[in-house]
């Protein structure tokens, strides 16, 4: 198999790599905003049916497309995971259970 991720192919690229990734956290930004708020893990934080799972997925998968087809940049999916929760972070969409 093939490599084929950017930072893999040219790591010392660094501001390229920087640029796509602070796209990449506004790209999530904008697309929470198209959601209304989204609860955080309840009882069971692996239930992949839990709203914010089945947004995980579905945004990881857009997120490369988007990379691609805007920057012809694949990244990796470490990079994709720690852009999404960083704009989880910064986003106030998302409220988080009172744990007991």
């Amino acid at each position: 198999m093939a490599i084929r991720y950017n930072l893999w192919i040219d790591p010392d690229n660094t501001a390229q790599h920087r640029a796509v990734e602070a796209d990449l956290e506004r790209y999530f930004m904008e697309r929470f905003a198209d959601y209304p708020h989204i609860r955080l893990f309840g009882a069971d934080p692996y239930d992949y049916d839990a709203p914010f799972n089945r947004l995980y997925d579905v945004l990881m998968a857009r997120a490369a497309e988007y990379c691609e087809e805007k920057w012809r940049y694949v990244a990796t999916p470490e990079q994709l995971n720690r852009c999404f929760f960083r704009a989880v972070g910064r986003s106030n969409k998302f409220v988080q259970d009172d744990r007991k």
